[in-house]
């Protein structure tokens, strides 16, 4: 579905990540897991078009996209939930979630995936009329991602979900990923600090070091091995 073919990103000249390949197949839950710098979140950018590459190629479902705007790759199918939330806390949960339903010209289609999203964050559905920048950091996470999934992305690309949220909402988050996993229709690459539970939650799994990959593999293999155990577990 999604291949990122040996780029390289610069800043002021400098590059802060170099001849990086990886690839997303279809249905599966990547994940990229490092540590603060590791580049991930700018690899989430130049994915969206946010950030030019200086080498490489980034292909979505066979068709190049790495010179896109980032609205044309939107429209492609790929959403990104960036790190931070950035949703419009004056305005409402519902009216955020249906920023995210830009896309989609069809009304019926718009409150069908309304109601899915209500369906899986049932607090949201509760909420709906209260202004999304009163709620907590974890119920602002449920809707971001919702607002995502309101335009029935091909691939979701979470970028830290699990930031600076209290346990029990970390859970919750993971635990909306895995149902995504489990009705097969959404593709997610998921960034996350937190090691361990992206590799539980992942098929695949990327290790990001200073803008490069240092390994890969089926994410329970990464889980089992030593090496990762030691170096990013502390284990």
């Amino acid at each position: 579905m999604l291949e990122v073919k040996g780029i390289t990103v610069r800043y002021s000249g400098l590059p802060v990540m170099r001849d990086l390949s990886m690839k997303v197949e279809q249905n599966q839950t990547v994940g990229v897991v490092g540590a603060n710098g590791a580049g991930k979140s700018t690899l989430l950018k130049a994915i969206m078009g946010a950030i030019k590459l200086s080498a490489g190629q980034i292909l979505f479902n066979g068709q190049r996209i790495d010179r896109l705007r980032t609205e044309e790759i939107v429209r492609l199918g790929i959403i990104y939930v960036p790190e931070g939330r950035r949703l419009f806390g004056p305005l409402s949960v519902e009216e955020n979630l249906m920023l995210g339903a830009y896309t989609v010209s069809d009304e019926a289609s718009k409150r069908r995936n309304l109601e899915y999203v209500f369906e899986l964050f049932p607090r949201l559905a509760e909420r709906k009329r209260q202004a999304v920048g009163s709620m907590s950091g974890g119920e602002q996470q449920m809707a971001a991602i919702g607002r995502g999934l309101m335009s029935s992305p091909k691939l979701l690309m979470l970028d830290e979900p699990s930031l600076g949220l209290a346990p029990l909402m970390v859970s919750e988050v993971f635990e909306t990923v895995r149902r995504l996993q489990r009705e097969g229709d959404t593709t997610v690459l998921l960034v996350e600090q937190n090691v361990l539970e992206a590799l539980e939650l992942s098929d695949w799994a990327y290790i990001l070091q200073t803008g490069q990959i240092r390994k890969q593999g089926p994410a329970r293999e990464l889980l089992a091995s030593d090496e990762v155990r030691q170096a990013f577990l502390g284990l």
